[in-house]
């Protein structure tokens, strides 16, 4: 098995405490470099984590010839300048969702990968997960029949102001930050939404603490989906839920975003209801994993360009019936 070698750019705490453990597991990973701007951040990171380089700079890390695909987990601000650097470097690109903050710059974004032949797959590591196949494959069979609604949530504690979440500059807010995943969620069961309406609650600091949504499709189904961050502040609390609703039944689950182990979905019937299993592997690095083989085996992204440009024109329409305007 080949391993990919690979660089971080940027030592943000979803590296630290998710992907780069996920790395970590990936068989056709090799840790080759980490790049940080906080003198002394990427060398703590070489030695905790086992990177072969440690960079001080991004553009260092792009540099190097032996560097074959990076994972990018900066701020939704610096996604688009730092793909399109990675791009033009001839990087093979992870990067964190949402991968942009609007439709017309993610378009951008995958059309610099193409032309530069490497790959760009936006990071929905739980779109990896066995759970979401199993859950899909019952849809798909009609376990349920045909489906009339999906109702999903995803809710976490809100943040200290410092947080970059909690601030508009920086593209803060629910509906970025946990609402992109309802809408994949929805869009990877059901297909992208014919219309979408959507209500908001604001902070102070003007991003959405709490949104619902409703996704409307050709075929008369309806989605619903709410997202915030509300729950005690700076505790690790929250809440999601999957349901749904067809003509012959109902298929619900509790199981986390990203959560790993041995998870279950039931299918609830008039006659019956069947709770079934699913081993979950760490979700990180499945996404790792499979990126790995695109490179090396001519896989193509799980997490499809078209799937990715389908939930930033939702999460647009979405962003727009709540009046949020990054202001970009």
């Amino acid at each position: 098995m080949r391993k990919i070698k690979w660089g971080v750019l940027g030592t943000a705490n979803i590296a630290r405490g998710c992907t780069i453990p996920g790395m970590q597991l990936a068989e056709n990973c090799e840790l080759y470099a980490i790049a940080g701007r906080t003198p002394g951040k990427a060398e703590q990171f070489r030695a905790e984590f086992g990177f072969a380089k440690a960079y001080d700079s991004y553009e260092a890390l792009l540099a190097d010839p032996a560097v074959e695909a990076v994972y990018i987990p900066l701020p939704n601000t610096l996604h688009y300048e730092w793909v399109i650097k990675a791009a033009k470097a001839g990087k093979h690109i992870l990067c964190e969702k949402p991968l942009a903050p609007n439709a017309a710059q993610a378009t951008q974004m995958q059309s610099v990968a193409r032309e530069n032949h490497v790959f760009l797959m936006e990071a929905f590591a739980y779109l990896h997960s066995p759970l979401m196949a199993a859950i899909k494959a019952e849809l798909n069979k009609g376990a349920i029949g045909a489906v009339r609604y999906l109702e999903n949530a995803f809710i976490t504690s809100d943040y200290d102001l410092s947080n970059i979440r909690m601030r508009r500059e920086t593209l803060g807010g629910s509906l970025y930050d946990l609402g992109c995943y309802c809408i994949s969620q929805a869009i990877w069961l059901l297909g992208e939404p014919e219309s979408v309406r959507a209500v908001a609650d604001y902070s102070d600091q003007g991003v959405d603490r709490l949104t619902t949504g409703i996704l409307s499709y050709k075929n008369g189904a309806r989605a619903a989906f709410t997202c915030g961050m509300v729950l005690p502040t700076e505790q690790y609390k929250r809440l999601d839920r999957l349901q749904i609703h067809g003509t012959k039944g109902v298929l619900r689950t509790a199981a986390e975003f990203n959560q790993a182990g041995r998870l279950n979905y039931q299918i609830v019937t008039d006659d019956r209801t069947i709770t079934q299993y699913v081993e979950v592997p760490q979700n990180y690095s499945l996404e790792i994993a499979q990126l790995g083989r695109c490179i090396a085996s001519g896989e193509q992204p799980h997490v499809s360009a078209n799937i990715t440009l389908a939930n930033a024109r939702t999460l647009d329409k979405a962003l727009a019936a709540i009046g949020y305007e990054p202001g970009l």
